[in-house]
This record gives structure tokens, sequence and C-alpha cells, in this order.
């Protein structure tokens, strides 16, 4: 089924993310984007979130990952960036003519961006940011109280540390590679397997393939059917969009690569979900301008959003649902929202 879309102007404002959300506890969906919140139903009414740092055409502000982090009842955002090489939370004041207050969790160096993963399995989302230069991979559990309810505090767990100068590199995903219900995560050189216990316990890597500036997540999906999760990304900085099937040789894992659409740039960010309620999921993604490649960032197709529908196990289409450059106004480099959709 072909998709149409309808464009709505929100605002000119220009930040790397976005999400949806109830900001001021109303029992409408708002709207967050960097510096501002956007009040629905209309988002119409924008209210100051905070003065997210600008550093030439960026800002320091590269996810929103909306989490009730100190437990009042309010939804505040958790975010980092490149140049502030630090993992911060925004506290939602609940005041929507106050600014929102700004929490240092760590200083990690250089975020690509941030996800949120339920890495233990207890129901609640842990905090993972991509930090390429990083020569480890660290893990950030909420402390909730005895009710359940956020404290304002994290624990920081490294759960693995790169040897020989290797560093993490750009691209992150999550999901289960091994087949046995844990929270195993994907980089652009390998992967990590996660333990029973996941913070106390080791995790071992698996080397095994070279993605390049993969994409944020990296999905972890069975995709043909097989009872075993395998891998898409897309070139984050550059052309292609792939996916990794998984099977074993002389009682090696092995990943034989195929292309999706090997024409167009910059897949920085995608979501396998179902937009046109067929009950099958499509792979939506959102190809970024101004992605400091000096040959894509001037592509025609810079700043689209494409669709590509699994119409067999191993085959995906490019759907007829690709939006004019000015459709998504709001235009998350980082961080492709799509509300009320279920992943």
């Amino acid at each position: 089924m072909s998709l149409k879309w309808k464009k709505v102007w929100i605002s000119d404002e220009t930040f790397e993310s976005a999400e949806v959300f109830d900001v001021n506890n109303d029992g409408i969906l708002d709207i967050v984007s960097g510096g501002w919140w956007y009040e629905g139903p209309d988002f119409k009414k924008k209210h100051k979130v905070y003065t997210a740092r600008q550093y030439d055409e960026y800002y320091d502000d590269f996810s929103t990952i909306p989490i009730d982090v100190n437990g009042d009842g309010n939804i505040d955002i958790i975010t980092g960036g490149w140049w502030g090489n630090t993992l911060r939370w925004i506290e939602n004041t609940g005041d929507p003519k106050k600014e929102w207050i700004e929490h240092i969790i760590d200083t990690t160096g250089n975020i690509e961006t941030t996800r949120a993963w339920d890495i233990d399995k207890d129901g609640n989302l842990e905090i993972v940011p991509n930090t390429p230069n990083a020569g480890d991979v660290k893990v950030y559990k909420l402390i909730r109280d005895k009710n359940g309810k956020g404290t304002g505090k994290f624990e920081k767990h490294i759960i693995y540390t790169f040897k020989n100068g290797e560093n993490q590199g750009h691209g992150l995903g999550c999901g289960d590679i091994v087949g046995n219900g844990r929270m195993d995560i994907v980089l652009s050189k390998g992967w990590l397997e996660a333990p029973q216990d996941t913070f106390k316990g080791e995790w071992i890597w698996h080397p095994g393939f070279e993605l390049g500036m993969a994409s944020i997540p990296i999905l972890v999906e069975d995709i043909n059917g097989d009872g075993k999760c395998e891998i898409i990304y897309g070139n984050g900085h550059g052309y292609g969009l792939y996916w990794l099937e998984y099977f074993e040789q002389n009682g090696k894992r092995e990943w034989k690569r195929h292309e999706i659409d090997p024409h167009n740039a910059q897949y920085h960010d995608m979501k396998l979900v179902d937009i046109d309620g067929d009950g099958k999921k499509e792979l939506v993604l959102k190809i970024q301008r101004g992605g400091r490649n000096p040959v894509t960032d001037f592509l025609p197709d810079g700043d689209r959003i494409y669709s590509f529908k699994e119409v067999l196990a191993q085959e995906f289409v490019l759907e007829p649902c690709t939006l004019p450059p000015d459709t998504v106004v709001l235009k998350p480099g980082r961080q492709l929202t799509l509300p009320g959709i279920a992943a």
C-alpha cells in the first residue's frame, strides 16, 4: 500500500534529534527537539527547554531520550554531543515558563549519538552512548528507589575495554545475536556477547565484520525467518544500505553481506516498524545532509526519509513513500521519531 503524507510546518529550528512524549502531563503528546518543546496537539506554541550549545551549524545535542530521571513525575531527556564530550540529562522543571536544568552524567569523550535499551532485561532502559574514539563500551543504569522511581543518579558500567589501541568506532546496535535471550551489543567492527550476569560477568568480543561508519542504530532482527537474528545497517557518512546474514562454516560464525540499496548515502538512523498497518514491518530510514562528508553532503537526496518494504524473507523493495526535502521541517539527523507506531 502506497502511503500519502501531508506536510505540516512546525518551526524552523534545525536540531539533531527529536522525540514525542507528554511534556506537561496533560495527556496530549508534545514534540521535543533540542532547545525547544512544541505543545500538542497542533504544536504551534513552543517553549524553551534549554540553551543548547552551538558549534558552527551543529548543536551539541545528538539525542532526545525520554525518561523520568529523578522520579518527580515529569519526563526528562537524556542527550550528549560530539563537542561537549559529556552525557547529560535535562531536567523537566514542570513549569513551561522556566527553562529546564542541565545535569552532567559523565564525561565520555565524543558522542555520535545515544540510544536506550533494556540491556539487563529488568524492564527498565539503560543508556548506551556511541563514543567512536573511546577505547571502551559504557552502559549507564539509572539508580531507582524501592518504588522503582528514578533518583537522578546513574551507575556507570564499563562492560568492555578494547586492546591494542582499538576503539569503539562509528555505529551501535543491540539485540539477541546468540539466541539465548540476552541483549548483545553490535559495533562497527564486531559484536559483544552478553554474559548471564550483565554487569558482573565477562562480555566476549567477537570481531568478524567491518561495517565502516555504520548507522545508529545497527538493527538486530530475524528477517529471513530462520530463528536467528541478522544485522541491518547503513553507511552513516557514505553510500550504502545492507543486511548481514549469519551462518556457520567449519564451526565458525560467518556473515554474508546483502545489498538493499547501494545507491543512496548517509543512512544514519533507521527503524523497522509497520507503518502501513499490513502486519509486515517496513525499514524506515533517515538520510541526512550535513553529515561531514564532502561528497554526499551535496547530493539532492539529502534530508529525506525512505521506506523499504520486506516483500520476501530476504528482499527489500523501495516503497513510493519518499518525502520531499521540505516535508520534515524538524530534521533530526541522528534520531528518527515515529510516534504512535510500534516496532
